[in-house]
C-alpha cells in the first residue's frame, strides 16, 4: 500500500535541503554519465578498429621490399631488388598445406581511358585469389580466373567507383573496353570493396598480362597470402607469426639481405589486429575502472548525506521510538530517501548520457573511433546496480538510526 505520509516526509526533507540533495544527486548522475560515455567511446574504438580491418581479409599477410640499408656479404647498402615469380612459387610449394589464398601483385603505371573519359587509377596485375584477400564483392560479372592467367588475356575488373566516373549507368560495362596506356582491355566484372572509395580507386588485370604487356618480366611488387583458419584466435596468430618469420627468412637468404636489415618487410594483419584489440581491451578496462570509481564516489556521497540526515533527525527518531516505532520502520524511512535520490539521479545520468551518444555518436569523425554507443540493457543494469549500492550506502546510517536509544536521542542538541 502506498504510504503517503512517509513519501511526504521524504519530499519535505529534500525541499528543506535542496542544494545538498542536488549536489549529492549530481555526484550520482555524473558517475553513471561518465561511465556510459567512457564505455560508449570504448565501444567506438573497437568499432573503428574493426572497420579498419574490414577493407582486407583479417588474416592477410603482405610482403614487399625496399632498398637495403646495410652492407652484407660484399654488397653495398642502398641496393634495390625485386621479388620474383620464383619466390612466390617456392613459398606456395613449401607452405601450401597452411595457405588458404595466395596472389602476386604487379603494379602498372598508365592512364585509364574510356571513350572520351579518363581517370588516374591504380592498375594492378593480380592472381585469381586476390578478390578474397582484398575482401571485394563482385557486383557484375566475374573476377580474374586461372584461364585469364594462363592465356594472358587482356581483361580488366573495374570498381563501382570507376564505373560511376567513367561509364554511363545505362551502358552494360561487360560489353565495353577500357584503354590502359593505349592498350584495349575488355571489362569482365565490376566489384565493390568494404574499405570504401579509397580501396575502389583500382582496376585489376591478370598478373601474367601485366608482366608481359607492361615489361614486368618475372618481377613482382608484392606477395599476398591468407592462411587456413585455426581453432582459436591465439592459434591463428601463432601460425601466422611462424609463417611470416619463415618466409621473411627465406627471402632474406634468397636476395642476400642482412638478417637485421629492413629491406624485406612482412605485414601480418592478425598480429597487428591482436595488438590493437589488446590495446582497446586495456583502454576499456581503464574506462571501467574510472567509471566505477566515479560511481563509488557518488555512492559514498549518498552515504555521507544520509549520516547527516540521521544526525539532524536524531531527536525526531528518538520520539518515534519512544512512541513505539519498530527498528525496521526507522531503517525503511531512511532507506527510502537514499534509494529515491539514487534512482532519480541515476536514471537522469543514464538518459542524458544515452541521449548524448545518440546525438553525437554518429557524427564523430575521428580516426579509429566509429559510432560510439552502449548497449542499453547493460547501461540499465549499471543503474540498477547503482540503486542497490545506494540502498547499501543508506543502510548503515539507517541501522545507526534504528539503534539510537530514545533517552539519548531526546537529549541530543
Amino acid at each position: 500500500m502506498f504510504d503517503y505520509d512517509s513519501w511526504q516526509e521524504i519530499f519535505d526533507s529534500i525541499h528543506k535541503n535542496k542544494l545538498r540533495t542536488f549536489l549529492t544527486g549530481l555526484s550520482v548522475a555524473s558517475g553513471i554519465f561518465i561511465l556510459v560515455i567512457l564505455l560508449g567511446f570504448g565501444q567506438g574504438m573497437q568499432n573503428g578498429i574493426k572497420k579498419e580491418f574490414e577493407g582486407d581479409a583479417a588474416n592477410r599477410i603482405w610482403v614487399w621490399t625496399q632498398a637495403t640499408t646495410k652492407e652484407y656479404k660484399g654488397l653495398n647498402p642502398g641496393r634495390t631488388f625485386w621479388l620474383m615469380n620464383k619466390d612466390f612459387d617456392h613459398i606456395v610449394a613449401s607452405y601450401n598445406e597452411v595457405l588458404e589464398t595466395k596472389s602476386r601483385v604487379f603494379r602498372v603505371r598508365g592512364e585509364v581511358v574510356y571513350k572520351n573519359e579518363s581517370g588516374s587509377y591504380g592498375v594492378q596485375g593480380v592472381s585469381p585469389d586476390y578478390d578474397v584477400i582484398e575482401n571485394t564483392k563482385m557486383l557484375v560479372g566475374r573476377f580474374i580466373n586461372q584461364g585469364d592467367i594462363d592465356k594472358k588475356e587482356k581483361v580488366v575488373v573495374i570498381s563501382s567507383k570507376v564505373r560511376r566516373e567513367l561509364i554511363k549507368k545505362a551502358e552494360d560495362p561487360l560489353q565495353e573496353y577500357l584503354k590502359i596506356s593505349n592498350i584495349n582491355f575488355k571489362i569482365i566484372g565490376v566489384y565493390a570493396d568494404e574499405g570504401g572509395e579509397r580501396e575502389e580507386n583500382r582496376v585489376y588485370i591478370p598478373i601474367t598480362t601485366a608482366q608481359t604487356v607492361f615489361g614486368g618480366k618475372n618481377h613482382v611488387h608484392n606477395l599476398a597470402f591468407t592462411l587456413l583458419p585455426e581453432k582459436t584466435f591465439d592459434e591463428a596468430v601463432a601460425v601466422s607469426n611462424k609463417f611470416s618469420k619463415q618466409i621473411e627468412s627465406y627471402l632474406r637468404e634468397a636476395h642476400t639481405v642482412a638478417p637485421d636489415d629492413s629491406a624485406v618487410n612482412v605485414y601480418n594483419a592478425l598480429d597487428n589486429a591482436k595488438r590493437f584489440y589488446t590495446l582497446t581491451d586495456n583502454i576499456a578496462l581503464f574506462f571501467w575502472i574510472v567509471g566505477i570509481f566515479t560511481i563509488i564516489a557518488g555512492v559514498v556521497g549518498v552515504s555521507n548525506i544520509m549520516l547527516i540526515i540521521v544526525k539532524e533527525r536524531t531527536k525526531e527518531i528518538g520520539i518515534r521510538k519512544a512512541l513505539g516505532a519498530r527498528p525496521w520502520s526507522i531503517i525503511w524511512m531512511v532507506l527510502k530517501e537514499s534509494i529515491f535520490v539514487t534512482t532519480i539521479f541515476g536514471f537522469t545520468g543514464l538518459i542524458l548520457s544515452m541521449a548524448l551518444l545518440e546525438i553525437v555518436g554518429s557524427n564523430v569523425q575521428v580516426d579509429y573511433i566509429l559510432n560510439p554507443s552502449v548497449d542499453f540493457n547493460m547501461a540499465l543494469s549499471m543503474v540498477f546496480i547503482l540503486i542497490f549500492a545506494g540502498a547499501v550506502a543508506g543502510f548503515f546510517p539507517a541501522w545507526r538510526a534504528a539503534n539510537i536509544q530514545p533517552i539519548e536521542a531526546l537529549r541530543d542538541e
